[in-house]
């Protein structure tokens, strides 16, 4: 940081938690179930206990699979049907919507780095390379809540090797703007 008294630095990554935090706490809690959510991009947040647990998104203009938050939460839908020692009755989310895919990525990337929600980086959400194989670590996520006997094994991939990030949107006032 500097000690310039007339040099002012934007801390755009605080502009966004602070808007995308607000809105997020203030958005109504939903049920986990089949077919919550609209058929739009956007992030969503997922409630254990109501408890905040996990962070994603849902791009669908800039992954090939062209994923909704509806896609998406059903994927979860899925997986927590099941698993043991957890049921979609525990389960509630949150979603927003944006006007451009550009602030999908930077809001799910402040919630999480804000929330540090448990289940991101525990192996929920992941499908983990050569599981199954031997010395291949059983995720913290699987071993909490492992799959019901019989149950298929839901596993709701990552996007991160489909996305495409857009562009930064255009700013008022600026060539290429509005």
């Amino acid at each position: 940081m500097s000690s310039d008294p007339n040099r002012f630095s934007f801390d755009l990554d605080r502009a966004i938690r602070d808007q995308v935090t607000e809105k997020l706490d203030k958005a109504p809690l939903w049920p986990l179930t089949k077919d919550v959510g609209p058929k739009e991009s956007g992030i969503y947040a997922l409630y254990h206990k109501k408890k905040l647990v996990y962070v994603g998104k849902a791009s669908r203009e800039t992954t090939k699979s062209e994923r909704t938050l509806r896609t998406r939460l059903n994927e979860h839908v899925g997986k927590i049907s099941g698993r043991q020692n957890i049921t979609l009755d525990e389960m509630e989310c949150k979603f927003l919507t944006f006007d451009s895919e550009w602030w999908v990525f930077a809001a799910e990337y402040v919630l999480i780095a804000y929330y540090k929600p448990e289940w991101n980086g525990s192996g929920y959400g992941s499908k983990v390379p050569g599981a199954g194989r031997p010395g291949i670590k059983v995720s913290l996520w699987n071993q909490m809540y492992p799959p019901r006997d019989g149950a298929p094994v839901v596993e709701v991939e990552e996007e991160e090797e489909e996305v495409t990030p857009p562009g930064p949107p255009p700013i008022m006032g600026l060539p290429g703007g509005p």
